[in-house]
């Protein structure tokens, strides 16, 4: 969805942020239970630009008018190059209601989840506070 890639390589996450529906299901590369809601999907995409160096998306896969995009991208969590792509789904108003990250090798995804956890209570009291305002 070139909206979303263009707001998360200029660095604009709450235009990233504008585009997710509020019943979005976020689906994270090393947890296997997913985490429903706008709230929590905004503070875990705001963290991992911050544990993520070097992102960039290097490729894009999906008709501009379809549901369903892929955007590859490649990024650095420390001393660990990854490839990972976004699988999203866009609803019925155009919106992110699906959001599913995977990510290789396992080296990398081992280095992220590792990254994401250290800051997880940081992340989930970003969530509480961000549905308590909405």
């Amino acid at each position: 969805m070139r909206a979303f890639r263009e707001a998360v390589e200029a660095g604009d996450i709450d235009a990233a942020v504008a585009l997710l529906a509020e019943d979005v299901v976020f689906s994270s590369p090393v947890v296997f239970k997913p985490y429903p809601g706008k709230a929590i999907t905004a503070a875990i995409l705001r963290t991992v630009t911050q544990v993520f160096e070097d992102f960039r998306y290097v490729r894009e896969i999906g008709a501009p008018d379809g549901a369903d995009h892929a955007l590859v991208f490649r990024a650095r969590v420390g001393d660990r190059e990854l490839t990972g792509c976004d699988f999203i789904h866009l609803n019925e108003d155009g919106l992110i209601d699906d959001f599913m990250v995977m990510v290789r090798p396992l080296s990398g995804a081992h280095a992220l989840a590792e990254a994401m956890g250290a800051r997880f209570d940081r992340i989930v009291k970003e969530a509480e506070a961000e549905a308590r305002s909405a």
